[in-house]
């Protein structure tokens, strides 16, 4: 993947960030038609923000985001835009979130800058996590 440069009034930035968060108590509820709204809707949010998702995977009991976003857009900004926006549209569509779990998502979220390995490292870690060898199944 070659390096994008963006520029804007105030200077030129490419800026991506690996971004995981997980459900509350860790629980596996991201299968089948949820895994597939929640991968719709980050990206619809993400759309609607301007930030470029790069690779994206939504795990049953996680959500792997690698996306590239604009300075003035922190990493925890982003990552609590897209647990609010998800939580409140997945739990009004799936009543059964609402009564497996008090709040969907976990407080908490990882993010790294990426910048220490390339942005094909990060895209091919979050592409293969069906692939390892701990994984049991594929993507439901």
């Amino acid at each position: 993947m070659a390096r994008e440069v963006r520029v804007s009034a105030g200077g030129a930035y490419d800026l991506g960030y690996h971004v995981v968060w997980c459900p509350k108590y860790r629980r596996p509820v991201l299968t089948g038609p949820i895994a597939a709204r929640c991968d719709e809707l980050i990206r619809t949010k993400c759309d609607e923000h301007g930030w470029q998702v790069i690779a994206l995977e939504v795990m049953p009991d996680h959500v792997h985001l690698f996306v590239k976003a604009r300075p003035i857009d922190s990493p925890a900004h982003i990552a609590n835009q897209l647990k609010g926006f998800t939580s409140r549209v997945l739990r009004a569509e799936f009543p059964s979130l609402r009564s497996r779990l008090p709040t969907l998502w976990s407080r908490s979220f990882f993010v790294a800058t990426v910048g220490a390995v390339s942005a094909a490292t990060v895209r091919r870690y979050i592409d293969t996590q069906y692939e390892r060898p701990w994984r049991k199944g594929g993507p439901s």
